[in-house]
């Protein structure tokens, strides 16, 4: 699974809000789609259509979202942040395997 975040990942890196910072390393982070495929509006972003400001996260089981604070943030290679908003470990046959999580982008004004 580690090879596929390096193949076509992101680059993305956690911070705890309180000076700690994790090393850069790549996870999958695409917008979250209504079921029903409606996209009349929203903005256009690198990885996507966006209109809700919510993205889907999976990334590897290297670095565990669950243990972070609230004020933890996913930070983007291109700036951006995102809150945790929901995580969860996949596990598999009773190893870790990776994390998905809900992640909504915010900016500096609403931090």
């Amino acid at each position: 699974m580690n090879t596929c975040f390096e193949k076509f990942g992101s680059s993305v890196r956690l911070t705890d809000g309180a000076g700690w910072y994790s090393p850069v390393y790549k996870a999958f982070l695409q917008p979250l789609r209504y079921k029903n495929k409606m996209y009349l509006e929203g903005t256009y972003t690198p990885i996507g259509r966006d209109n809700t400001g919510l993205y889907l996260y999976i990334g590897p089981a290297s670095h565990d979202l669950m243990r972070l604070p609230d004020a933890a943030r996913l930070l983007g290679s291109d700036g951006r942040q995102y809150v945790i908003q929901r995580a969860e470990e996949v596990r598999l046959s009773d190893k870790s395997f990776y994390y998905w999580a809900i992640v909504k982008e915010v900016s500096e004004v609403n931090l």
